[in-house]
């Protein structure tokens, strides 16, 4: 068995490792606390709308027209 202090390069992996969870776990709870203070706010406001539909015929002038 080989002395752990020799194997730099495990502990280079392990103090990788370490480092992105930390990060991981900090964004996370940075993003959770902003989504907390935050007002909710509407993406889209709610505006009335007209919508007008006009039904043409095969009869009609206006189809003919067209094709």
């Amino acid at each position: 068995m080989s002395d752990w202090t020799n194997l730099w390069y495990v502990w280079l992996i392990l103090l990788t490792v370490f480092l992105l969870l930390l990060c991981g776990v900090s964004a996370s709870c940075i993003k959770f606390c902003c989504r907390k203070k935050r007002l909710p706010v509407e993406t889209f406001p709610r505006h009335p709308c007209d919508l007008a539909v006009i039904g043409i015929d095969s009869d009609s002038t206006a189809h003919s027209t067209v094709t």
